[in-house]
């Protein structure tokens, strides 16, 4: 596996990052042992994955404290540790005790990177990224970035704060960052971070039609607001979807490739992405996802998938939230 480096730093990231909100129940997930968590953990390492990615949301802190049991006796830095500030109004105070409380949980004393989770806009942005720089010079933070951030919030963050990554919902049926966002990240030198990789299982081609889909995962924008779980307002575009995914699964069986492998491999092709987000919850998992990292899409495949893409790409449009009408991202 190729490293990549975290902008102008010293960090070098494996561009198949394993996202931990898999190791724990939450909203989407439901709960695995804890003894397969730590498995898990440990076969992406030996795989050659040392990113991985966290946030005091999944459970509750519960995948934290699992991330931190599975590298517990690891050398520290052997792996790079992403992490979030999820507190109610990104305060100062609530940055910093926020972060305080996912070190113990961690069992470690710093964390590579460290994120906004999502825009708040409730105190300022400034006090909110002064209070991340000084975990910085505290020794306690690396580097910083943000989440869900649109080109408007990335700007702002930017007049005064070194940004170094946008990490946003980025995948072949979800294609908003192409209108404006991934441009801007490309001239900031920001690296794009792509969670839900493979659309929560839609890329995997195991559900035939919308109805097969539970409703936990058919929350977004392309499935309708009738959803149980849905919070937009939108009629949603099942049957754009699902025409798109057989056009994807076409393709794939023509080259002899998982739609998942390559749903993934397709987005380390896009400019500015810096690393692919996958979840996993067992070492088998683990093992397909970095197969995606030794892909080379030709452009002729690169081409046939942004044709296959695209119709459902400009239905959905540039709202970079794939679960709000009212986009939090801007």
């Amino acid at each position: 596996m190729k490293y990549r480096t975290l902008g102008q730093t010293e960090i070098r990231v494996s561009p198949i990052a394993m996202g931990c909100m898999s190791l724990c129940a939450n909203a989407t997930y439901e709960d695995i042992p804890v003894e397969q968590a730590i498995a898990t953990v440990h076969a992406a390492i030996d795989a050659g994955i040392n990113f991985f990615d966290n946030a005091p949301m999944y459970g509750q802190g519960e995948a934290e404290r699992r991330l931190g049991l599975a590298l517990k006796g690891r050398r520290r830095d052997s792996v790079v540790i992403a992490d979030k500030v999820s507190s109610q109004t990104l305060s100062a105070q609530e940055v910093l005790s926020e972060c305080e409380q996912s070190l113990r949980l961690l069992q470690t004393d710093y964390i590579d990177l460290y994120q906004i989770h999502w825009p708040r806009r409730v105190v300022p942005l400034d006090e909110t990224l002064s209070a991340m720089e000084k975990l910085v010079s505290d020794g306690k933070v690396r580097a910083i970035g943000v989440c869900n951030f649109g080109p408007i919030d990335l700007a702002a963050a930017m007049e005064k704060h070194r940004i170094l990554t946008d990490q946003i919902c980025y995948n072949l049926l979800y294609r908003a960052a192409e209108f404006e966002l991934r441009e801007e990240c490309v001239r900031r030198r920001v690296g794009i971070l792509c969670y839900s990789p493979i659309a929560q299982g839609l890329l995997t081609g195991r559900f035939a039609s919308a109805d097969e889909v539970p409703d936990l995962r058919a929350r977004s924008r392309h499935f309708s607001s009738k959803r149980p779980q849905a919070r937009h307002s939108e009629p949603g575009c099942e049957a754009e979807t699902f025409a798109t995914i057989e056009r994807i699964r076409q393709i794939c069986r023509r080259i002899e490739l998982p739609m998942a492998d390559v749903a993934m491999a397709w987005l380390l092709h896009q400019p500015g992405v810096l690393a692919v987000l996958a979840g996993a919850s067992r070492p088998e998992q683990v093992r397909r996802n970095v197969a995606a990292a030794d892909i080379t899409l030709s452009p002729q495949v690169l081409d046939e998938l942004d044709h296959a893409t695209r119709e459902l790409k400009h239905k959905l449009g540039p709202n970079l939230d794939p679960w709000q009408t009212d986009s939090r991202v801007r």
